[in-house]
């Protein structure tokens, strides 16, 4: 029997997880492949890159997709779960789970790029990636680095939620030093400043003559004005006009609002996409695994010599 692809494996990931008991990922796959009727020969197949098992890997994807539409949860690393609202679905027993099944959740169309929020328009659901897709090989490939982009920041924001509030601020300290901050001598200082919305102070040069307040936090909720406004109130106590608020949420609009129409001060506010986005892009906690590279015809080198 061939591999199956990862949204036919969607329905059977589901019904192992029936139970309401948490699963090793690991425990998963063996159970799919048993219930697929796997060879070893088919297990053994690889990705072309050969860096993970072509089963594996469509056991992930379908992990994410159920995921991001709400059906299941990641208690803890390495561990999954099926959610209240994927216990309702099993109850509807339903013939197959796919990706058009999964658009009927607002929290999937989020996922795949289907803006759900601040329009009662109606708007057509985008036809998903993988599925019935009539771009051209490039468009795909642009696509698909982004649902993977998408899926690592997923990743990100949730471990670093997970991590220790200590290793929260070792994580931030060395992205701001990734972005030029802090990284000469002293330059960057961390830990209670002692102005209650400060957490810590970059030196932009070594005597200290113009510095940046730094505010980081893992906050669940959104983090609205009255956080901010004290943040802000409390640069005075150290003269700062420049400022950054760092949270693994994102920040409510009368926040935004706020920090552009402050005077006399530039604040920075960076939610959990931002920040996932600058780890990635300057490889704080991750690790770059494969490169590609496209190519295409140089009329400079072919210039007027064909026929």
């Amino acid at each position: 029997m061939a591999v199956p692809d990862f949204q036919s494996i969607m329905l059977p990931f589901m019904m192992e997880l029936r139970n309401g008991k948490e699963s090793q990922i690991s425990d998963l796959v063996v159970e799919l492949a048993n219930r697929f009727n796997l060879t070893e020969e088919d297990r053994q197949v690889l990705l072309p890159s050969g860096s993970q098992s072509l089963f594996r890997n469509r056991v992930a994807w379908a992990q994410t997709h159920l995921k991001q539409a709400g059906l299941i949860e990641n208690p803890s690393r390495g561990r999954v779960r099926i959610s209240d609202q994927g216990l309702k679905v099993l109850d509807q027993k339903p013939e197959q789970i796919n990706c058009r099944f999964l658009k009927t959740f607002p929290s999937y169309l989020k996922f795949i790029g289907f803006n759900t929020e601040g329009s009662n328009e109606s708007k057509p659901i985008p036809e998903t990636v993988i599925v019935e897709s009539k771009q051209t090989p490039q468009e795909l490939m642009e696509s698909a680095f982004q649902t993977l982009r998408k899926a690592t920041m997923e990743e990100l924001i949730d471990r670093l939620k997970r991590c220790s509030p200590g290793f929260f601020e070792i994580v931030v300290v060395r992205l701001l030093q990734a972005l030029g901050y802090g990284a000469t001598g002293d330059s960057l200082v961390t830990g209670k400043s002692g102005d209650g919305g400060i957490d810590g102070i970059i030196k932009e040069d070594k005597l200290g003559l113009d510095i940046v307040c730094v505010q980081a936090k893992r906050w669940e909720g959104t983090v609205g004005r009255p956080v901010i406004q004290a943040f802000v109130g409390s640069m005075d106590f150290v003269r700062a006009k420049k400022g950054v608020v760092i949270t693994t949420s994102g920040f409510s609009r009368d926040a935004v609002d706020y920090v552009e129409r402050i005077e006399g001060k530039k604040v920075v506010l960076m939610d959990g996409a931002m920040l996932a986005g600058l780890m990635i892009d300057y490889k704080v906690g991750v690790t770059i695994f494969k490169q590609y590279q496209l190519a295409e015809i140089s009329n400079d080198f072919f210039g007027d010599n064909e026929g």
